[in-house]
């Protein structure tokens, strides 16, 4: 009989690093469901795109992405004195850094890069600064494996036989470097052998409900209904929903948090018919320094994101459009933080 620690292998993964050649690749995640590439990125500015485009996305793989990125940036140049090799790595930091201002995983795995930079011994080579750099990058995936597989463990006691788990967008394995935030308990209670339905919104405009979660979770044997954005406040009229959990890109010190636009919607619609509503993320996406989510920069993407669907023109060429990639949910109606810590409940302190 396969194991758990087996079955939870399989998962696919969204990034890869071979150490002894330095190379890194992800699964180009905007040509699912139809087809699996995975591409490896060989400079900084085809990380910069990939991030950008969505091609890796979720907040700890923009973070992992990042980390691996600003090392593949620096492969060609270890022959610089280390004047200007750490000056090119805080350049292109700073670059890497822009591609997604809303998710804090990215500005803090670059700024563990940098500061490995800024803190080694001057007289050491650049070689050797090189080489820490890409224990460093390592180091970050390693843990982020580790934390999606606790808050897996922690996430999976809220779920019970023939519950109805809602999530959005996706916050599985292919948004993290394990096995997912939002997803992961839903894998290890189903590994654990707890049987219930998975509800994926399908998450207008770029549909990565559709498209990465619904794909993910079929892909694992988890039973999983699609269903349009519009259907979740029905569903949980129906009584078909006992428990919500989504991810998140940042979180404010007050417990107010940042994740993909209709979150919020989510939230509401929740506490209005008394479903619990949990954010499952890693520690390192709150933000101590950021006091209230009235202090989170929310990323707007351009208009051709609702205007098309794969191609296809679905509204007037040059009609307005307002397309914020997120939204903010206030503390208040979150019922708790899934961490690797644990859960975390109100009332909610993560200042500095």
């Amino acid at each position: 009989m396969e194991t758990k620690e087996a079955r939870l292998a399989a998962i696919p993964k969204a990034l890869s690093f071979d150490p002894a050649s330095d190379r890194f690749f992800i699964l180009d995640q905007t040509r699912l469901p139809t087809e699996e590439v995975v591409v490896e990125q060989t400079d900084v500015e085809q990380v910069y795109d990939s991030i950008y485009q969505l091609k890796v996305r979720g907040a700890p793989a923009i973070g992992i992405a990042g980390a691996y990125g600003l090392l593949i940036s620096l492969k060609k140049h270890r022959d610089l004195d280390r004047d200007a090799f750490e000056a090119l790595v805080h350049k292109n930091a700073d670059y890497l850094n822009s591609s997604r201002p809303t998710a804090v995983n990215l500005s803090w795995a670059l700024r563990r890069m940098v500061g490995v930079a800024d803190a080694f011994p001057p007289e050491e080579s650049t070689e050797a600064l090189y080489a820490a750099l890409r224990t460093e990058a390592m180091a970050i995936h390693e843990s982020d494996i580790e934390t999606c597989r606790l808050i897996g463990e922690h996430g999976a006691k809220l779920i019970e036989e023939g519950n109805g788990v809602m999530t959005l967008c996706n916050a599985g394995a292919l948004a993290t470097g394990g096995i997912g935030t939002a997803l992961a308990p839903m894998y290890v209670a189903w590994a654990d052998g707890k049987r219930f339905r998975a509800y994926s919104n399908e998450t207008r405009p770029l549909l990565q409900g559709a498209r990465i979660t619904s794909w993910e979770l079929h892909r694992f044997g988890i039973d999983v209904t699609l269903i349009a954005d519009s259907v979740a406040s029905y569903l949980m009229k129906l009584g078909r929903v006992d428990l919500i959990i989504v991810g998140a890109d940042r979180v404010a010190a007050n417990g107010d948090t940042a994740n993909k636009i209709g979150t919020s919607s989510l939230a509401i619609n929740a506490r209005h018919y008394g479903v619990p509503f949990y954010i499952a993320c890693p520690y390192s996406t709150i933000d101590p320094h950021t006091p209230t989510g009235e202090e989170i920069v929310v990323e707007e993407r351009g208009a051709d994101e609702v205007i098309y669907v794969k191609g296809q023109q679905i509204a007037p060429a040059d009609i307005q459009v307002f397309n914020p990639a997120f939204d903010v949910t206030d503390h208040d109606l979150i019922a708790g933080f899934i961490t690797e810590k644990g859960i975390i409940r109100p009332p909610y302190n993560f200042s500095a």
